[in-house]
């Protein structure tokens, strides 16, 4: 199993319309074709408390590749972002993206 790791750094006062968007639209979404979150986290702690961090578990890279472009180029995905950022506007500075491989100790496979 591969792990996706995303970090997304809000703009300040973004977090909330971000997880709401998560919560209600993207993880149906992504059930719907197939994608498997393995967690959600926010910052409890430390300096980076605008940070929606999140796993993705993959099967492989080129799962990975299919999956995500079908839900980037998915026409609900893309009319429920365009609503959210015409509601909200652009709530996420950056998004940083880092594949996990588990260690042969590691409690996660």
């Amino acid at each position: 199993m591969i792990y996706e790791m995303r970090v997304y750094s809000c703009v300040p006062g973004g977090m909330p319309a971000l997880l709401q968007r998560f919560e209600t639209t993207t993880l149906k979404i992504w059930g719907r074709l197939g994608l498997r979150p393995a967690g959600f986290f926010t910052t409890l702690v430390g300096p980076k408390n605008h940070d929606l961090t999140y796993f993705l578990a993959w099967e492989s890279l080129a799962e990975r590749e299919q999956l995500w472009n079908a839900f980037a180029s998915d026409p609900e995905w893309l009319a429920a972002r365009a609503a959210h950022q015409e509601a909200y506007g652009e709530v996420v500075a950056n998004i940083a993206s880092s594949f996990l491989t588990p260690t042969a100790f590691s409690s996660v496979k």
